[in-house]
């Protein structure tokens, strides 16, 4: 008697949050939160040598302050889940005292909304790395508008292409090919087995190997 196993149905696609999509995204968030604000106090000096080497170059590590936003949209793959998890990661360094006070939540705002309208454009339906990558790229562009408007209001044009440049390049690698691995670290793991970004990146079990009439007939 030859059996076949039945093929797994996509499971199909709800915009509705879970209580479980809301804790997990907080405690991203959170973490997010805490990371930026050890990176407020030493992305300074971590980035002074490329300033030197060419200004505007610095912002090739600035995604450092992007990469909540892709990490929670990917995770928890929900309308909002980009926007809320930059938003809280950025409340939390606000809270933490970080030099930028509470305009890092309008920062977190802008930056947020760039990764959100990427996962938006593909219907919430796409999670590889590719729009990992777009995403970052979307915040990336959301940080240059913020920092190129209220920072460097008024530097040269020159400066301004390489600082933009430099802040979506860092927003794909850092926080969009960095949050994708880091995605699939934490589904072998099982920490998302909830999630269908931990069911796709978890490491398969083999299946028992079933014996067929003609095994058994010999046996």
């Amino acid at each position: 008697m030859v059996t076949t196993a039945a093929s797994p149905t996509r499971p199909r696609f709800s915009p509705q949050w879970r209580v479980v999509d809301i804790v997990v995204a907080s405690v991203l968030g959170v973490a997010g939160g805490l990371v930026m604000t050890l990176w407020n106090l030493v992305y300074s000096p971590v980035t002074a040598p490329l300033e030197v080497a060419l200004p505007g170059l610095q912002a090739l590590l600035y995604a450092v302050w992007l990469f909540p936003a892709v990490l929670v949209g990917l995770v928890v793959r929900k309308p909002g889940a980009a926007l809320y998890g930059e938003l809280v990661a950025a409340s939390v360094s606000a809270l933490l005292g970080g030099v930028w006070g509470w305009t890092a939540i309008a920062w977190g705002l802008v930056q947020g909304l760039g990764a959100e309208l990427v996962f938006a454009v593909l219907l919430y339906r796409a999670w590889g790395l590719l729009p990992a990558i777009l995403a970052g790229m979307g915040a990336g562009v959301g940080m240059s508008i913020m920092d190129l408007t209220f920072y460097y209001a008024g530097t040269r044009p020159e400066f301004m292409l390489v600082y933009a440049a430099s802040a979506i390049v860092s927003g794909a690698v850092i926080a969009g090919f960095g949050s994708w691995v880091l995605v699939r670290g934490l589904a072998r793991t099982g920490a998302l087995s909830r999630f269908a970004a931990g069911r796709e990146g978890a490491t398969p079990v083999p299946a028992a190997p079933v014996a067929t009439e003609e095994a058994r007939s010999e046996a």
